[in-house]
């Protein structure tokens, strides 16, 4: 350590010298007494700094923050450059109502065939979708109110049962009943006020909706932070008719990527209760994945969208950095944070992101956000630019996987998708990931810890939980030259990522290293500190973070144990579009592959 280094200028890389680094993070796997001593020891005055410089010497942070020249000028967030019009795509103008894109949205899907969806036997699909319930409630085949009390009686029936692994964190049935009254008098009325109108959804504990408070899954964030309206893109789904249920479960401030919460309980998977949901948006997750609502909305600052809902089998949109107004949310603020859909289906993520997406007016100015467009996908034409689309894949980042069952059957997905559509599966490389990875850690770790540190250094310490101030602890190593090389770096890797965009539409990758991980019994009471699974788990997740491109994770299969495997797709900048083109084909085509989880599922409909 200490020998200086340079970077060559981002234009002068050769690619074709470019060597694949294998990403291991060496750092201790600590839960119970170990994780409290190592937190103490952290912590000190003495030894806490020299455990975090060995540390980040061990995992090449330090030479690569302070003794490397970075030629290229910071970006302090997303910068995008022009983009092409999408192919066969409505546009939608963000300043209409969201009933009106919601309209937009529903025309744009396949035709509606209910003949299949209410056949005598199981629906063909895993999940009942949001336009199920939609023709359920224009038919008189049940009522809004009906599918509350069952769902109040499975939500009951879960706690009681199952008290230590909540799925929400706040729950009141009057409010859902009152919510489910009005929207049944709407459809008795024949006035119902949108697609949307009737359908259930949870919301993510760092995003406000009023009435209730936003802990951010903490045990004391609601007495610093009052909530007295709700977030604007719960403002959007309310205002289309929804039902939001409460607020769902999620790892501490977001800080972590398996969902572990010793404060309120950690969450599990419906395909394994022994296993871990993912995080942070861990409660969004089992609740979509269990049955009990097609969607949920949750944050995505590190996979926190993404990596849930490709251990639990469900569909996770990551939009793009700026796409959605993030008012009303806690990570507001950050640079590499966005309020997203997680759904039971790709049609599903695509109405709710309808109803939620449009920038902020300062995002407006400042990011010049491309056209609001859905995908037509009652087109024609959709078929042959599915044909036309190619998928980049960096072959050595794609199998740096834990078990090669994983980027297995993410590859026997994407042969599918070329032999049924045309698409074609270009060789692209990608340098410079594990600097990336750096990037990213430093960038979130340093735009967190800031709101939090006047409760962190004022006397607050010990109400975070113990893997929440380790990572604090690093987090506040990081100074502001580091922050700044980072932001060099994310410019650097951008401009590899949009010479790739040059060649291809879409790159393509496993949405997570491992499939979900088992829980140590130890680290229910007081957590747990694993950044090898945390590796795993966000190893290809991170551009769609620290470049702010969007991606979404699409469920194609099972490993040996049956446990779900997630496909990621990631995007051109503001192409959500294309996104949901292709994921909607994958999905189709990987239904037969899937299985519904074994651990928990609640069925709300009936096809009686």
């Amino acid at each position: 350590m200490g020998k200086m280094k340079a970077m060559p200028p981002v234009e002068e890389v050769d690619l074709t010298s470019v060597k694949y680094q294998p990403q291991k993070i060496a750092a201790p796997h600590l839960t119970g007494f170990s994780l409290k001593l190592f937190v103490w020891l952290m912590e000190s005055p003495v030894l806490g700094p020299l455990i975090i410089s060995a540390l980040k010497n061990q995992n090449k942070m330090t030479q690569l923050l302070r003794y490397t020249l970075i030629p290229e000028r910071p970006m302090y967030r997303p910068e995008f450059p022009p983009q092409e019009p999408e192919q066969g795509v409505v546009l939608v103008d963000e300043e209409r109502d969201p009933i009106d894109r919601l309209h937009t949205a529903a025309d744009a899907l396949p035709k509606y065939d209910p003949s299949i969806r209410w056949s005598k036997e199981s629906p063909p699909f895993l999940y009942w979708k949001i336009r199920d319930y939609a023709h359920a409630y224009r038919h008189n085949i049940t009522t809004p109110s009906v599918v509350a009390e069952q769902l109040i009686s499975a939500i009951k029936e879960w706690i009681t049962m199952n008290s230590s692994m909540p799925m929400l964190i706040h729950f009141n049935p009057d409010n859902v009943r009152s919510q489910a009254e009005a929207s049944t008098s709407r459809f008795v009325e024949g006035k119902p006020i949108s697609i949307l109108d009737g359908i259930f959804i949870a919301i993510k504990d760092d995003v406000d909706c009023y009435p209730f408070p936003s802990r951010s899954g903490t045990s004391w964030f609601d007495q610093v932070r009052k909530v007295d309206k709700d977030a604007m893109c719960v403002a959007r789904l309310r205002k289309c008719g929804a039902i939001l249920i409460g607020k769902a479960n999620m790892h501490e401030l977001g800080l972590g990527v398996t969902g572990n919460n010793p404060n309120h309980g950690t969450a599990r998977n419906p395909h394994a209760l022994d296993r871990y949901t993912g995080g942070s948006s861990s409660g969004p997750a089992s609740i979509v994945a269990s049955g009990l609502c097609p969607a949920a909305i949750g944050t995505d600052g590190g996979g926190s969208v993404r990596i849930p809902s490709s251990l639990c089998g469900i569909v996770g949109l990551k939009t793009t950095y700026g796409r959605t107004d993030m008012t009303g949310v806690v990570c507001d603020g950050g640079t590499v944070e966005v309020v997203s859909p997680l759904t039971a289906s790709v049609e599903d993520a695509m109405l709710v992101y309808s109803a939620i997406a449009g920038s902020s007016p300062s995002d407006k100015i400042s990011l010049r956000p491309s056209p609001l467009s859905l995908p037509t996908l009652s087109s024609s034409d959709n078929l042959n630019i599915l044909q036309s689309v190619k998928l980049g894949k960096y072959s050595e980042w794609f199998h740096d996987v834990s078990n090669t069952e994983i980027s297995t059957k993410c590859e026997d997905a994407l042969q599918l998708l070329c032999s049924t559509f045309g698409s074609q599966i270009e060789e692209i490389v990608l340098p410079e990931l594990e600097e990336m990875r750096t990037a990213h850690v430093v960038s979130i770790g340093s735009e967190s810890l800031f709101p939090l540190n006047p409760y962190y250094l004022e006397g607050r310490r010990s109400d975070f939980t113990l893997d929440t101030r380790t990572s604090l602890a690093l987090f506040g190593s990081f100074s502001a030259s580091d922050y700044v090389a980072c932001q060099r770096l994310r410019r650097r890797i951008m401009y590899y990522f949009m010479e790739a965009f040059k060649k291809v539409d879409i790159i393509v990758t496993p949405t997570t290293g491992m499939t979900a991980p088992k829980i140590p019994p130890t680290a229910l009471k007081v957590g747990e500190s694993d950044y090898d699974v945390s590796g795993y788990l966000m190893r290809f997740v991170q551009p769609g973070n620290l470049l702010g491109l969007p991606a979404i994770s699409v469920p194609i299969g099972h490993d040996k144990d049956g446990l779900p495997i997630g496909l990621q797709l990631i995007g051109r900048p503001w192409a959500e579009a294309s996104l949901l083109r292709a994921a909607f084909a994958l999905e189709e085509l990987s239904i037969k592959f899937r299985n519904k989880p074994s651990g928990i599922f609640f069925n709300l409909l009936t096809t009686s």
